[in-house]
Protein backbone atom coordinates (compact mmCIF):
# COMPACT_ATOMS: atom_id res chain seq x y z
CA UNK A 1 0.00 0.00 0.00
CA UNK A 2 1.25 3.57 -1.04
CA UNK A 3 1.90 6.35 1.44
CA UNK A 4 -0.69 8.13 -0.27
CA UNK A 5 -3.53 5.84 1.11
CA UNK A 6 -5.48 6.53 3.55
CA UNK A 7 -7.64 3.81 5.53
CA UNK A 8 -9.96 1.81 3.61
CA UNK A 9 -9.73 -1.14 0.95
CA UNK A 10 -6.77 -0.36 -0.39
CA UNK A 11 -4.87 -2.25 -3.61
CA UNK A 12 -2.19 -4.92 -2.95
CA UNK A 13 1.22 -4.14 -1.60
CA UNK A 14 3.37 -3.83 -4.48
CA UNK A 15 7.27 -4.65 -4.41
CA UNK A 16 10.00 -2.29 -4.58
CA UNK A 17 10.55 -1.63 -8.37
CA UNK A 18 14.29 -1.67 -9.94
CA UNK A 19 13.96 1.97 -11.72
CA UNK A 20 15.64 0.41 -14.97
CA UNK A 21 12.79 -2.14 -14.64
CA UNK A 22 9.14 -1.29 -16.02
CA UNK A 23 6.85 0.99 -14.20
CA UNK A 24 4.76 -0.40 -11.73
CA UNK A 25 1.36 -0.95 -12.29
CA UNK A 26 -0.97 -1.51 -9.34
CA UNK A 27 -4.40 -3.33 -9.04
CA UNK A 28 -7.22 -2.69 -7.44
CA UNK A 29 -10.95 -2.84 -7.17
CA UNK A 30 -14.08 -0.73 -6.25
CA UNK A 31 -17.92 -0.31 -6.23
CA UNK A 32 -17.08 3.52 -6.96
CA UNK A 33 -14.61 5.39 -7.96
CA UNK A 34 -14.71 8.99 -6.92
CA UNK A 35 -12.27 10.92 -9.25
CA UNK A 36 -11.65 14.01 -7.16
CA UNK A 37 -11.67 15.11 -3.28
CA UNK A 38 -13.16 18.18 -3.19
CA UNK A 39 -16.17 18.51 -1.10
CA UNK A 40 -18.51 17.62 -3.62
CA UNK A 41 -16.51 14.12 -4.12
CA UNK A 42 -16.29 13.59 -0.81
CA UNK A 43 -19.60 14.12 -0.17
CA UNK A 44 -20.58 11.63 -2.79
CA UNK A 45 -18.14 9.00 -1.75
CA UNK A 46 -19.42 9.32 1.92
CA UNK A 47 -23.21 9.14 0.55
CA UNK A 48 -22.26 5.58 -1.30
CA UNK A 49 -20.64 4.84 1.65
CA UNK A 50 -23.09 4.20 4.06
CA UNK A 51 -24.99 1.75 2.49
CA UNK A 52 -21.80 -0.47 2.12
CA UNK A 53 -20.52 0.73 -1.23
CA UNK A 54 -16.36 0.05 -1.51
CA UNK A 55 -15.55 3.64 -2.87
CA UNK A 56 -11.95 4.47 -3.91
CA UNK A 57 -10.95 8.17 -3.91
CA UNK A 58 -8.38 9.20 -6.05
CA UNK A 59 -7.39 13.34 -5.61
CA UNK A 60 -4.77 14.70 -7.88
CA UNK A 61 -3.15 17.12 -4.68
CA UNK A 62 -2.25 15.84 -1.48
CA UNK A 63 -4.75 17.62 0.22
CA UNK A 64 -8.43 17.26 0.43
CA UNK A 65 -11.21 19.69 0.02
CA UNK A 66 -10.56 21.63 -3.59
CA UNK A 67 -11.62 24.92 -3.07
CA UNK A 68 -12.57 24.72 0.82
CA UNK A 69 -8.91 24.68 2.17
CA UNK A 70 -6.38 25.78 5.34
CA UNK A 71 -3.62 27.43 5.07
CA UNK A 72 -1.27 27.98 8.03
CA UNK A 73 -0.55 31.43 8.65
CA UNK A 74 2.03 32.84 11.71
CA UNK A 75 -0.06 30.49 13.95
CA UNK A 76 -3.46 30.88 12.74
CA UNK A 77 -5.56 28.32 10.63
CA UNK A 78 -7.20 30.03 7.70
CA UNK A 79 -9.59 29.17 4.85
CA UNK A 80 -7.65 29.16 1.91
CA UNK A 81 -10.76 29.11 -0.20
CA UNK A 82 -14.57 29.38 0.91
CA UNK A 83 -15.02 31.22 4.13
CA UNK A 84 -18.63 30.60 3.99
CA UNK A 85 -21.88 28.94 3.05
CA UNK A 86 -25.22 30.18 1.24
CA UNK A 87 -27.62 29.35 3.81
CA UNK A 88 -30.61 28.88 0.54
CA UNK A 89 -32.13 25.27 0.81
CA UNK A 90 -30.69 24.14 3.95
CA UNK A 91 -28.48 21.10 2.61
CA UNK A 92 -24.90 22.74 3.88
CA UNK A 93 -26.69 23.26 7.38
CA UNK A 94 -28.27 19.22 7.56
CA UNK A 95 -24.76 17.96 6.31
CA UNK A 96 -22.86 19.87 8.69
CA UNK A 97 -25.31 18.52 11.28
CA UNK A 98 -25.13 15.13 10.50
CA UNK A 99 -20.75 15.24 11.27
CA UNK A 100 -21.57 17.30 14.50
CA UNK A 101 -20.71 20.51 13.41
CA UNK A 102 -24.07 22.75 13.82
CA UNK A 103 -23.22 23.49 17.10
CA UNK A 104 -20.23 25.72 15.57
CA UNK A 105 -22.23 27.61 12.79
CA UNK A 106 -21.45 31.00 12.95
CA UNK A 107 -22.97 34.41 11.66
CA UNK A 108 -21.35 36.86 9.73
CA UNK A 109 -20.68 40.77 11.33
CA UNK A 110 -23.84 41.98 9.77
CA UNK A 111 -21.68 45.41 9.27
CA UNK A 112 -21.49 44.91 5.23
CA UNK A 113 -19.25 45.75 2.94
CA UNK A 114 -17.64 48.71 1.03
CA UNK A 115 -17.13 50.15 -2.68
CA UNK A 116 -13.91 51.82 -4.04
CA UNK A 117 -14.46 53.31 -7.04
CA UNK A 118 -12.81 56.40 -8.63
CA UNK A 119 -13.28 59.83 -6.93
CA UNK A 120 -12.56 63.67 -8.11
CA UNK A 121 -9.44 62.90 -6.51
CA UNK A 122 -7.95 59.73 -6.58
CA UNK A 123 -10.11 56.83 -4.89
CA UNK A 124 -13.93 57.24 -3.80
CA UNK A 125 -15.63 54.52 -1.18
CA UNK A 126 -19.06 54.31 0.46
CA UNK A 127 -21.20 51.44 2.01
CA UNK A 128 -22.50 49.54 -0.22
CA UNK A 129 -26.48 49.43 -0.17
CA UNK A 130 -28.28 46.87 2.27
CA UNK A 131 -31.58 46.64 -0.02
CA UNK A 132 -30.33 45.48 -3.32
CA UNK A 133 -29.58 42.00 -5.02
CA UNK A 134 -26.81 41.28 -6.93
CA UNK A 135 -25.79 45.42 -6.66
CA UNK A 136 -29.27 45.91 -8.21
CA UNK A 137 -31.09 48.50 -5.81
CA UNK A 138 -34.72 48.13 -5.02
CA UNK A 139 -34.70 52.19 -3.92
CA UNK A 140 -32.94 53.65 -6.81
CA UNK A 141 -33.00 57.07 -5.17
CA UNK A 142 -31.91 55.93 -1.75
CA UNK A 143 -28.97 57.67 -0.25
CA UNK A 144 -26.83 54.92 0.14
CA UNK A 145 -27.37 54.57 -3.97
CA UNK A 146 -27.45 57.91 -4.74
CA UNK A 147 -23.62 58.58 -2.43
CA UNK A 148 -22.32 55.79 -5.22
CA UNK A 149 -23.92 56.78 -8.26
CA UNK A 150 -25.02 60.26 -8.22
CA UNK A 151 -28.37 62.18 -8.73
CA UNK A 152 -28.12 61.99 -12.63
CA UNK A 153 -27.65 58.07 -12.18
CA UNK A 154 -29.87 57.94 -9.61
CA UNK A 155 -32.65 59.62 -11.78
CA UNK A 156 -31.97 57.23 -14.96
CA UNK A 157 -32.25 54.36 -12.63
CA UNK A 158 -35.82 55.40 -11.54
CA UNK A 159 -36.86 55.55 -14.92
CA UNK A 160 -37.37 52.03 -14.47
CA UNK A 161 -40.33 52.34 -12.10
CA UNK A 162 -42.25 54.47 -15.31
CA UNK A 163 -41.03 52.08 -17.55
CA UNK A 164 -43.64 50.50 -19.71
CA UNK A 165 -43.67 46.63 -18.67
CA UNK A 166 -44.65 46.15 -21.83
CA UNK A 167 -40.68 46.31 -22.46
CA UNK A 168 -39.17 44.35 -19.53
CA UNK A 169 -40.32 40.97 -21.82
CA UNK A 170 -37.81 38.27 -20.26
CA UNK A 171 -34.66 38.79 -20.12
CA UNK A 172 -31.50 36.78 -20.14
CA UNK A 173 -28.30 38.53 -19.58
CA UNK A 174 -28.20 40.33 -16.19
CA UNK A 175 -25.64 42.92 -17.66
CA UNK A 176 -28.05 43.74 -20.59
CA UNK A 177 -31.22 44.28 -18.46
CA UNK A 178 -29.94 46.82 -15.85
CA UNK A 179 -28.79 48.43 -18.65
CA UNK A 180 -31.69 48.98 -20.51
CA UNK A 181 -34.08 49.33 -17.25
CA UNK A 182 -31.51 51.47 -15.15
CA UNK A 183 -28.37 52.94 -16.86
CA UNK A 184 -24.70 52.62 -17.42
CA UNK A 185 -24.17 53.99 -13.62
CA UNK A 186 -26.14 51.46 -11.64
CA UNK A 187 -24.49 48.74 -13.96
CA UNK A 188 -20.75 49.89 -13.62
CA UNK A 189 -20.84 51.08 -9.96
CA UNK A 190 -22.98 48.94 -8.61
CA UNK A 191 -23.35 45.65 -10.46
CA UNK A 192 -20.47 44.95 -11.89
CA UNK A 193 -18.19 44.92 -8.77
CA UNK A 194 -20.69 42.58 -7.00
CA UNK A 195 -20.30 40.47 -10.33
CA UNK A 196 -16.72 40.48 -10.76
CA UNK A 197 -16.32 39.75 -6.93
CA UNK A 198 -18.73 36.73 -6.98
CA UNK A 199 -18.89 35.02 -10.10
CA UNK A 200 -15.10 36.25 -11.59
CA UNK A 201 -17.61 37.44 -14.81
CA UNK A 202 -19.06 40.29 -16.45
CA UNK A 203 -22.74 41.21 -15.80
CA UNK A 204 -23.42 40.94 -19.69
CA UNK A 205 -22.06 37.41 -20.17
CA UNK A 206 -24.64 36.12 -16.81
CA UNK A 207 -27.64 34.51 -17.30
CA UNK A 208 -30.25 36.05 -15.02
CA UNK A 209 -32.27 33.11 -13.93
CA UNK A 210 -29.24 31.29 -12.70
CA UNK A 211 -27.68 34.68 -10.52
CA UNK A 212 -31.51 35.64 -9.67
CA UNK A 213 -33.60 33.07 -10.20
CA UNK A 214 -37.50 34.71 -9.78
CA UNK A 215 -36.96 38.22 -10.65
CA UNK A 216 -37.95 38.10 -14.23
CA UNK A 217 -41.16 36.49 -12.78
CA UNK A 218 -40.95 39.31 -9.86
CA UNK A 219 -40.42 42.12 -12.65
CA UNK A 220 -43.59 40.68 -14.41
CA UNK A 221 -45.68 41.21 -11.32
CA UNK A 222 -44.45 44.49 -10.34
CA UNK A 223 -43.84 46.40 -13.67
CA UNK A 224 -40.33 47.30 -12.90
CA UNK A 225 -36.66 45.57 -12.26
CA UNK A 226 -36.39 48.08 -8.79
CA UNK A 227 -40.28 46.77 -7.60
CA UNK A 228 -38.85 43.00 -8.91
CA UNK A 229 -35.94 43.18 -6.23
CA UNK A 230 -37.88 44.54 -3.80
CA UNK A 231 -40.63 41.92 -3.80
CA UNK A 232 -37.95 38.61 -3.83
CA UNK A 233 -36.35 40.45 -0.79
CA UNK A 234 -39.38 40.78 1.16
CA UNK A 235 -39.87 36.92 0.21
CA UNK A 236 -36.59 35.72 1.97
CA UNK A 237 -37.00 34.40 5.20
CA UNK A 238 -35.76 36.55 8.01
CA UNK A 239 -32.07 35.64 9.36
CA UNK A 240 -28.28 35.48 7.60
CA UNK A 241 -28.16 34.63 3.67
CA UNK A 242 -24.54 33.21 4.46
CA UNK A 243 -23.29 31.69 7.85
CA UNK A 244 -19.65 30.07 8.51
CA UNK A 245 -17.87 27.78 10.60
CA UNK A 246 -16.19 28.64 14.29
CA UNK A 247 -12.67 27.60 13.31
CA UNK A 248 -13.08 27.65 9.54
CA UNK A 249 -14.89 25.86 6.89
CA UNK A 250 -12.13 23.55 6.39
CA UNK A 251 -13.39 22.07 9.09
CA UNK A 252 -15.76 20.54 7.01
CA UNK A 253 -13.04 18.44 5.13
CA UNK A 254 -11.97 17.56 8.41
CA UNK A 255 -14.97 16.14 9.17
CA UNK A 256 -15.75 14.66 6.25
CA UNK A 257 -12.43 12.83 5.62
CA UNK A 258 -13.04 11.54 9.61
CA UNK A 259 -16.46 10.16 8.37
CA UNK A 260 -15.01 8.75 5.20
CA UNK A 261 -12.18 6.84 7.31
CA UNK A 262 -15.29 5.35 10.18
CA UNK A 263 -16.81 4.06 6.76
CA UNK A 264 -13.80 2.42 5.19
CA UNK A 265 -13.26 4.61 2.13
CA UNK A 266 -9.75 4.32 0.20
CA UNK A 267 -8.25 8.01 -0.68
CA UNK A 268 -5.60 8.13 -2.60
CA UNK A 269 -3.53 11.50 -2.82
CA UNK A 270 -1.50 12.24 -5.29
CA UNK A 271 -3.10 10.39 -8.02
CA UNK A 272 -3.26 12.09 -11.35
CA UNK A 273 -6.08 10.50 -13.05
CA UNK A 274 -5.04 10.21 -16.70
CA UNK A 275 -7.65 7.65 -18.54
CA UNK A 276 -11.47 6.57 -17.97
CA UNK A 277 -12.42 3.81 -20.32
CA UNK A 278 -15.06 1.02 -20.52
CA UNK A 279 -14.12 -2.15 -18.82
CA UNK A 280 -13.14 -4.73 -21.71
CA UNK A 281 -12.63 -7.68 -19.66
CA UNK A 282 -16.20 -7.75 -18.81
CA UNK A 283 -18.32 -11.30 -19.82
CA UNK A 284 -20.42 -11.24 -22.86
CA UNK A 285 -23.41 -12.02 -20.15
CA UNK A 286 -23.04 -9.46 -17.45
CA UNK A 287 -24.72 -6.11 -17.03
CA UNK A 288 -23.24 -3.14 -18.92
CA UNK A 289 -19.46 -3.13 -18.51
CA UNK A 290 -17.96 -0.81 -15.91
CA UNK A 291 -14.79 1.51 -15.76
CA UNK A 292 -11.26 1.29 -15.74
CA UNK A 293 -9.56 4.64 -14.09
CA UNK A 294 -6.36 5.12 -14.85
CA UNK A 295 -4.01 6.94 -12.52
CA UNK A 296 -0.46 7.77 -12.14
CA UNK A 297 0.95 8.09 -8.64
CA UNK A 298 4.83 8.76 -6.76
CA UNK A 299 4.60 4.78 -6.46
CA UNK A 300 3.60 4.28 -10.39
CA UNK A 301 0.65 3.73 -12.33
CA UNK A 302 -2.65 2.62 -10.37
CA UNK A 303 -5.46 1.05 -12.35
CA UNK A 304 -8.77 0.52 -10.50
CA UNK A 305 -12.08 -1.36 -11.90
CA UNK A 306 -15.63 -0.13 -11.10
CA UNK A 307 -18.96 -0.34 -11.91
CA UNK A 308 -19.24 3.53 -11.24
CA UNK A 309 -17.35 6.43 -11.28
CA UNK A 310 -18.52 9.79 -10.32
CA UNK A 311 -16.39 12.52 -11.96
CA UNK A 312 -15.54 15.34 -9.27
CA UNK A 313 -12.81 16.89 -10.52
CA UNK A 314 -12.08 20.14 -11.89
CA UNK A 315 -13.99 21.40 -14.91
CA UNK A 316 -11.36 20.65 -18.17
CA UNK A 317 -9.62 17.62 -16.07
CA UNK A 318 -13.40 16.21 -15.98
CA UNK A 319 -14.60 17.18 -19.29
CA UNK A 320 -11.26 15.58 -20.92
CA UNK A 321 -11.91 12.44 -19.13
CA UNK A 322 -15.45 12.84 -20.77
CA UNK A 323 -14.15 13.00 -23.58
CA UNK A 324 -12.33 9.48 -23.26
CA UNK A 325 -15.20 7.84 -22.19
CA UNK A 326 -17.85 8.78 -24.26
CA UNK A 327 -17.69 7.71 -27.59
CA UNK A 328 -18.41 10.62 -30.43
CA UNK A 329 -18.68 13.74 -27.53
CA UNK A 330 -15.98 16.27 -26.73
CA UNK A 331 -16.30 19.60 -25.33
CA UNK A 332 -14.65 21.81 -27.76
CA UNK A 333 -16.55 20.75 -30.61
CA UNK A 334 -19.86 22.20 -30.24
CA UNK A 335 -21.53 17.75 -30.50
CA UNK A 336 -22.75 19.52 -26.79
CA UNK A 337 -24.84 22.61 -27.83
CA UNK A 338 -21.71 24.45 -27.54
CA UNK A 339 -18.14 24.44 -26.73
CA UNK A 340 -17.40 24.95 -23.07
CA UNK A 341 -15.70 28.33 -22.25
CA UNK A 342 -12.26 28.53 -20.91
CA UNK A 343 -10.82 28.30 -17.70
CA UNK A 344 -10.62 31.01 -15.47
CA UNK A 345 -7.53 32.12 -13.12
CA UNK A 346 -8.67 33.35 -10.05
CA UNK A 347 -6.25 34.02 -7.05
CA UNK A 348 -6.59 34.70 -3.29
CA UNK A 349 -3.88 36.55 -0.95
CA UNK A 350 -4.24 36.21 2.78
CA UNK A 351 -2.52 38.40 4.91
CA UNK A 352 -2.02 38.46 8.35
CA UNK A 353 -1.21 42.12 10.06
CA UNK A 354 -0.28 43.92 13.24
CA UNK A 355 -2.12 46.76 12.42
CA UNK A 356 -4.31 48.90 15.15
CA UNK A 357 -5.82 50.83 12.45
CA UNK A 358 -7.87 48.83 11.59
CA UNK A 359 -9.62 47.97 14.75
CA UNK A 360 -12.10 49.76 13.74
CA UNK A 361 -13.03 48.19 11.06
CA UNK A 362 -12.81 51.23 8.32
CA UNK A 363 -14.56 49.39 5.90
CA UNK A 364 -16.62 47.19 7.24
CA UNK A 365 -16.36 43.58 6.98
CA UNK A 366 -14.72 44.33 3.43
CA UNK A 367 -14.25 46.44 -0.02
CA UNK A 368 -15.42 45.56 -3.46
CA UNK A 369 -13.36 47.12 -6.39
CA UNK A 370 -14.81 49.01 -9.26
CA UNK A 371 -12.76 48.37 -12.60
CA UNK A 372 -11.92 51.93 -13.34
CA UNK A 373 -10.82 52.27 -9.77
CA UNK A 374 -6.98 53.53 -10.29
CA UNK A 375 -4.02 52.18 -8.55
CA UNK A 376 -5.53 48.98 -7.43
CA UNK A 377 -5.28 45.73 -9.12
CA UNK A 378 -7.38 43.48 -6.85
CA UNK A 379 -10.92 43.05 -7.18
CA UNK A 380 -12.27 42.60 -3.82
CA UNK A 381 -11.06 42.55 -0.19
CA UNK A 382 -12.64 40.45 2.58
CA UNK A 383 -11.42 42.25 6.51
CA UNK A 384 -11.62 38.63 7.78
CA UNK A 385 -11.27 39.35 11.59
CA UNK A 386 -13.93 41.98 10.52
CA UNK A 387 -16.59 39.51 9.61
CA UNK A 388 -15.98 37.16 11.87
CA UNK A 389 -16.09 37.39 15.87
CA UNK A 390 -14.63 33.95 16.57
CA UNK A 391 -10.89 34.97 14.38
CA UNK A 392 -10.50 38.03 15.76
CA UNK A 393 -10.91 35.90 19.36
CA UNK A 394 -8.73 33.72 17.98
CA UNK A 395 -5.97 36.52 16.41
CA UNK A 396 -5.87 38.47 19.42
CA UNK A 397 -5.43 41.69 18.05
CA UNK A 398 -4.12 40.64 14.62
CA UNK A 399 -5.61 41.36 11.56
CA UNK A 400 -6.43 39.07 8.81
CA UNK A 401 -7.37 40.14 5.09
CA UNK A 402 -8.20 38.69 2.06
CA UNK A 403 -7.48 40.01 -1.09
CA UNK A 404 -9.27 38.45 -4.38
CA UNK A 405 -7.50 38.85 -7.71
CA UNK A 406 -8.50 37.89 -11.47
CA UNK A 407 -11.10 39.34 -13.19
CA UNK A 408 -12.98 37.85 -16.25
CA UNK A 409 -11.58 37.86 -19.85
CA UNK A 410 -8.31 38.88 -18.24
CA UNK A 411 -5.18 37.21 -17.58
CA UNK A 412 -4.11 36.97 -13.59
CA UNK A 413 -2.35 39.90 -12.70
CA UNK A 414 -0.18 38.38 -10.37
CA UNK A 415 0.91 35.30 -13.37
CA UNK A 416 4.57 35.90 -13.20
CA UNK A 417 5.14 37.67 -9.80
CA UNK A 418 7.31 35.68 -6.56
CA UNK A 419 5.81 35.45 -3.38
CA UNK A 420 7.71 38.60 -2.15
CA UNK A 421 6.38 40.77 -4.93
CA UNK A 422 2.37 39.45 -4.59
CA UNK A 423 2.71 39.99 -0.65
CA UNK A 424 3.95 43.73 -1.25
CA UNK A 425 1.42 44.42 -3.93
CA UNK A 426 -1.53 42.99 -1.82
CA UNK A 427 -0.27 44.90 1.24
CA UNK A 428 -0.22 47.61 -1.07
CA UNK A 429 -3.74 46.94 -2.38
CA UNK A 430 -5.54 46.70 1.10
CA UNK A 431 -3.87 49.82 1.89
CA UNK A 432 -5.98 51.69 -0.92
CA UNK A 433 -8.99 49.48 -0.25
CA UNK A 434 -8.93 50.01 4.08
CA UNK A 435 -7.91 54.00 3.69
CA UNK A 436 -5.28 53.34 6.06
CA UNK A 437 -1.55 53.47 6.20
CA UNK A 438 -0.23 49.78 6.05
CA UNK A 439 4.04 48.90 5.46
CA UNK A 440 6.31 45.59 5.84
CA UNK A 441 6.60 46.33 9.38
CA UNK A 442 3.05 45.09 9.91
CA UNK A 443 3.03 42.60 7.87
CA UNK A 444 3.51 39.08 9.83
CA UNK A 445 2.44 36.43 6.91
CA UNK A 446 1.13 36.04 3.89
CA UNK A 447 -0.07 33.05 1.84
CA UNK A 448 -1.40 32.96 -1.97
CA UNK A 449 -3.83 30.27 -3.06
CA UNK A 450 -4.42 29.89 -7.07
CA UNK A 451 -7.17 28.09 -9.14
CA UNK A 452 -6.73 28.10 -12.83
CA UNK A 453 -9.58 25.89 -13.77
CA UNK A 454 -12.92 27.95 -12.94
CA UNK A 455 -15.82 27.69 -15.25
CA UNK A 456 -18.59 30.11 -14.85
CA UNK A 457 -22.07 28.17 -13.96
CA UNK A 458 -23.93 31.33 -14.49
CA UNK A 459 -23.00 31.87 -18.25
CA UNK A 460 -25.03 32.39 -20.68
CA UNK A 461 -25.14 28.88 -22.61
CA UNK A 462 -23.58 26.92 -19.85
CA UNK A 463 -26.85 25.88 -18.49
CA UNK A 464 -27.84 24.54 -21.96
CA UNK A 465 -24.29 22.86 -22.44
CA UNK A 466 -24.22 21.30 -18.58
CA UNK A 467 -28.45 19.88 -19.50
CA UNK A 468 -26.33 18.16 -22.99
CA UNK A 469 -23.56 16.42 -20.99
CA UNK A 470 -25.83 15.42 -18.29
CA UNK A 471 -27.90 13.48 -20.72
CA UNK A 472 -24.69 12.25 -22.43
CA UNK A 473 -23.86 10.88 -19.00
CA UNK A 474 -27.30 9.57 -18.70
CA UNK A 475 -26.77 7.51 -21.94
CA UNK A 476 -23.89 5.63 -20.58
CA UNK A 477 -24.92 3.63 -17.62
CA UNK A 478 -22.40 3.99 -14.37
CA UNK A 479 -20.93 7.25 -15.01
CA UNK A 480 -21.79 11.01 -12.93
CA UNK A 481 -20.62 14.36 -12.42
CA UNK A 482 -20.66 16.21 -9.83
CA UNK A 483 -18.46 19.72 -8.46
CA UNK A 484 -18.95 23.43 -9.32
CA UNK A 485 -18.32 22.64 -12.62
CA UNK A 486 -21.82 21.05 -13.58
CA UNK A 487 -23.84 22.11 -10.06
CA UNK A 488 -23.07 26.05 -10.16
CA UNK A 489 -21.12 28.32 -7.37
CA UNK A 490 -20.95 27.76 -3.86
CA UNK A 491 -21.61 25.17 -1.69
CA UNK A 492 -25.40 25.53 -1.17
CA UNK A 493 -24.89 24.05 -5.04
CA UNK A 494 -22.52 21.57 -5.06
CA UNK A 495 -23.96 19.68 -1.67
CA UNK A 496 -27.43 18.72 -3.41
CA UNK A 497 -25.91 18.13 -6.37
CA UNK A 498 -23.29 15.94 -5.41
CA UNK A 499 -25.96 14.00 -2.94
CA UNK A 500 -27.80 13.65 -5.76
CA UNK A 501 -25.42 12.27 -7.90
CA UNK A 502 -24.81 9.49 -4.70
CA UNK A 503 -28.52 8.50 -4.75
CA UNK A 504 -28.63 8.18 -8.45
CA UNK A 505 -25.87 5.74 -7.75
CA UNK A 506 -27.32 3.91 -4.89
CA UNK A 507 -30.17 3.03 -6.46
CA UNK A 508 -29.01 1.71 -8.91
CA UNK A 509 -26.67 -0.57 -6.86
CA UNK A 510 -28.33 -1.23 -3.80
CA UNK A 511 -31.87 -3.62 -3.69
CA UNK A 512 -34.64 -3.31 -2.00
CA UNK A 513 -33.38 -5.58 1.19
CA UNK A 514 -30.40 -2.79 1.57
CA UNK A 515 -27.99 -5.15 0.11
CA UNK A 516 -25.30 -4.45 -2.70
Amino acid sequence: MSDAMTPGTAPGAVPAADPAAAPVVERATADVVVIGGGVAGLVAALECAKVGLQVTVLERRDELGGCVGRIELDGLSLDSGAESFATRGGAVAELLGSLGLDADIENPNPAGAWLVMPGKQGLDAAPLPKTGMLGIPSNPLGDDVRRIIGWNGAIRAYVDRVKPILTIGRARSLGELVRSRMGQAVLDRLVTPISAGVYSSNPDDLDLDIVAPGLNEAMTRTGSLSGGVGQLLEERKAGTAVRGIRGGMHRLVDALEHELARFGVTIVRGAEVTGLERDGSAGAGSEAPGWVVTATTEAGELLVTAPDVVLAASGHAALALVDDALDGWTHTSGSDGGAWPPAASVELVTLVLDAPELDAAPRGTGVLVAADAPGVTAKALTHSTAKWSWLAEQAGGRHVVRLSYGRAGAANPLDGRTDAEVAELALADAALLLGVPLDERMLRASGRTVWRDAISQAAIGQRERVHALEDALAAEPGIEATGSWVAGTGLASVVPHALEAARRIRHRRVQPDGNA
